[in-house]
């Protein structure tokens, strides 16, 4: 009896699947959340051209201001060291009333009132020149770049530390509730339902955008800023929760360890851990750029025909009943995973596999390209899962690591060399373009799943947040150099549509998808075949120093005692 009794004491909310598990729903939600207003803007691409001027150099360099100030003001590294030293809670709702305030900036920009506005002549006549910045070359404004996209790109600075923010924190707070137990596969859950945004603002950005057959580009930011305010909401939520579970287990919040300066030499004096941060840095690179020009990849490499909008496909309905689809794929493929019963399972892959090929045609039938790349994470959401639980309990993360890569790289060179061989076939080109997405996003669900639950096997507990803020500082660089790269590379690469602009003889519309996107394509090739040499690197090093990264995050030691706790409950 007594010993019933000590079990009993000692089962925390953490030790409860379905409270840590609605512990990460919140978070995974908040992040969400983040995501849709994160590429809320790239699927309007060739709006923001024809509607406010801006070319693909401005569109660039807006879209690399979301990680300026967590690279260049280290802002990232002062909020790994807020995370370390005033807890998972306090940061997470710090870091959702950031995303917020920025995103309203953000919106406003690209508001009818901003144009008739003392703001839009504030932005025109300064911020042309920056002392020290501009010489660097690393300035986010430029002399000749559009306000709206200038005051645009101040909001999402402020957007981009939050969001950055929240990212170490909800790892951090993943770590807290799962460490010892299904790691990796809560990891890989919550990027899959966070991925999920990534098809829910290419579904409905275009569509907000163009509402009732008038174009206004903030109606699909104002949707955004409606979501980050329910994403706070979440945080808030979770802030109780997590205070409940610390109550229960008498742990202090981080904040009693005091951050050193001396922990950080700790963290960069290990070859495995930078190895682990290139790999994070390339990975993100080649994928986070894209996806902001990926829908105006499509435009340029497929010809769409113009479907009647008085008709079902042309009309904002279809829109809707597409996500539905998309929702059903997304559910019975995650829910595949968990099933116990084999003809369950079964059932549940079968309605996935159908759904999928219906949402295909869906695409297909409304001559979307934004509706073609929003299939991007839905086989992402089937076998994240099933990555993450194999890690957890077989390992093989830095095996994985180096499949993604060669993924990677075939992915982005059918974009560049064979895609633009169909473009002339209505149906061989979207086919082709269908599945290298999936088979992209697939590739890309391996990072969460492998490479993000390797970090605690390389770090102490204690700075564990700082060894995140580092990763995603040195991520944060190649988020912010790559969007502006590639619009400038596609600005350069494409001067016919320059010099056509500059004589009139085609539209801001007719240029804004007219781009050829080989070279870039084959830049984003190169991190992938980058990633896939450090892949192969790190695998020999964890062989040599047996760092444990092809080792199981599951032990058999924490499953016995689940079990016994189990018991004790019943």
């Amino acid at each position: 009896m007594t010993t019933l009794s000590s079990s009993l004491q000692t089962v925390s909310l953490r030790d409860k699947s379905w409270a840590r598990w609605t512990a990460l729903g919140l978070l995974a939600f908040a992040m969400f959340c983040s995501y849709i207003f994160m590429d809320v803007l790239s699927p309007i691409k060739d709006l923001l051209q024809s509607e406010r001027g801006w070319d693909s150099t401005a569109f660039g360099t807006m879209q690399s201001s979301e990680t300026f100030l967590n690279v260049f003001i280290f802002f990232l590294i002062f909020a790994g060291i807020i995370l370390d030293k005033m807890g998972v809670r306090f940061t997470a709702v710090l870091s959702g009333g950031v995303m917020l305030f920025g995103a309203v900036i953000n919106w406003y920009a690209l508001t009818d009132s901003f144009i008739n506005s003392t703001l839009n002549t504030w932005f025109t006549n300064n911020l042309n020149y920056i002392p020290g910045f501009e010489e660097l070359g690393i300035s986010p404004f430029y002399k000749g770049m559009p306000a709206s996209a200038k005051c645009s790109a101040v909001g999402f600075m402020i957007f981009g530390c939050g969001v950055e923010m929240a990212g170490i924190t909800v790892s951090r707070g993943i770590v807290k509730w799962f460490k010892g137990r299904e790691m990796a596969l809560a990891m890989g859950s919550e990027m899959a339902l966070a991925r999920l945004g990534v098809a829910t603002c290419m579904i409905f950005s275009p569509v907000f955008a163009e509402l009732g057959g008038v174009v206004d580009v903030s109606r699909s930011v104002a949707f955004g800023v409606v979501l980050l305010l329910i994403a706070l909401i979440m945080f808030i939520v979770y802030f109780f929760m997590d205070k409940k579970l610390d109550s229960q287990t008498g742990e202090a919040e981080e904040k009693d360890e005091p951050f050193k300066i001396s922990d950080l030499g700790k963290i960069l004096s290990s070859w495995a851990f930078w190895l682990v941060a290139l790999l994070c840095v390339l990975y993100y690179s080649a994928i986070f750029p894209f996806q902001k020009y990926a829908v105006n990849m499509l435009q340029c490499n497929l010809k769409f025909t113009d479907v009647d909008p008085t008709s079902f496909w042309g009309g904002d309905a279809v829109s809707v009943w597409q996500y539905v689809v998309m929702l059903i794929v997304a559910v019975a493929s995650f829910a595949s995973n968990f099933g116990k019963n084999k003809i369950l399972k079964t059932v549940m892959l079968f309605v996935a596999i159908i759904f999928l090929v219906l949402y295909c045609w869906m695409g297909y039938m409304r001559q979307s390209a934004s509706a073609i790349f929003a299939v991007f994470p839905l086989l992402a959401v089937g076998i994240t899962p099933i990555l993450g639980n194999y890690v957890d309990y077989k390992g093989k993360a830095a095996s994985m690591l180096i499949l993604g890569s060669i993924l990677l790289i075939l992915c982005h060179l059918t974009f560049a060399f064979i895609l633009p061989q169909f473009s002339n076939s209505p149906v061989g080109g979207v086919i082709i373009a269908y599945v290298t997405i999936l088979v992209l996003g697939a590739s890309f669900s391996l990072v969460p799943a492998s490479l993000w639950p390797s970090v605690p096997k390389l770090v102490d507990a204690k700075i564990i947040g700082s060894a995140y803020a580092l990763i995603f500082w040195i991520q944060n660089i190649g988020l912010w150099l790559f969007p502006l790269l590639i619009g400038k590379v596609l600005d350069k690469t494409n001067p016919d549509i320059t010099e056509a602009l500059a004589n009139g003889t085609i539209t801001e519309a007719q240029a804004s998808v007219s781009y050829n996107y080989t070279v870039p394509l084959i830049m984003l090739a190169c991190l992938g075949a980058a990633a896939l040499v450090l892949g192969i690197i790190l695998k020999s090093v964890d062989a040599k120093r047996h760092l444990g990264l092809e080792l199981p995050n599951v032990k058999q030691d924490t499953q016995a005692e689940e079990s016994e706790i189990i018991s004790a409950e019943e």
